[in-house]
């Protein structure tokens, strides 16, 4: 049987994305932060050590809506620990059996703030740009092995993450939206899908998801 894991697990969108993926012959893994903190590079270490990944979607994420000058280095730090680092932490922990099986799929999932930032959204958007690099990197550095690297950016969506963003901020980022309205955590699911099992040969890509001119 094959296993998905999905980082932030019990999150809306991650719960989205299990929805999507559950098929016969798949097992998909949504471990909780007492199962497996991705700010803890050995707990990330010791939760794929008994649990393999033929897919590994990181979804973990946090925002500090704050201009730089207002943000402390603790705050920075947890951005980019929980964004960046844990993402690329579980991508090191479970390349190494890829290699071996010489198989495997990896998707990060981004955000339209790393292409163009709001202000105010400077350690979050860092973050997130920095999984564009790391998606081009060990795209070309594990593609012999058949290994597929992979970004989303989802787009705006009705989270528990966004459900504290003012309606006045709300309406302006609707407003940046050429179709006038969200995507959603399920046709997001539906994409991560329809990439894994019916894009074998795409791999090293950035998927913009809504409808925001890029």
């Amino acid at each position: 049987m094959k296993q998905a894991v999905i980082t932030g697990g019990k999150g809306s969108l991650a719960q989205a994305i299990a929805a999507a993926l559950e098929e016969p012959g798949w097992k998909i893994l949504t471990p909780s932060r007492a199962e497996m903190d991705v700010c803890d590079k050995m707990a990330i270490q010791r939760y794929f050590h008994s649990h393999s990944a033929d897919l590994l979607i990181c979804v973990a994420g946090m925002i500090y809506d704050m201009p730089l000058l207002r943000l402390t280095e603790t705050m920075w730090d947890q951005v980019l620990t929980i964004n960046f680092k844990g993402a690329a932490d579980c991508a090191r922990a479970v390349i190494p059996k890829m290699i071996e099986n010489h198989a495997g799929h990896i998707i990060f999932i981004s955000s339209f703030s790393a292409l163009h930032p709001p202000v105010g959204q400077v350690a979050y958007a860092t973050a997130k740009a920095t999984l564009v690099g790391l998606t081009q990197d060990l795209s070309r550095a594990y593609g012999s092995f058949n290994i597929r690297i992979n970004t989303i950016l989802p787009g705006f969506l009705d989270t528990r993450m966004t459900a504290t963003v003012s309606e006045k901020r709300r309406e302006e980022i609707l407003n940046s939206h050429i179709l006038g309205r969200f995507n959603t955590p399920s046709a997001v699911g539906k994409f991560i899908y329809h990439l894994h099992h019916d894009l074998a040969h795409t791999s090293g890509q950035i998927f913009q998801l809504d409808s925001r001119i890029t």
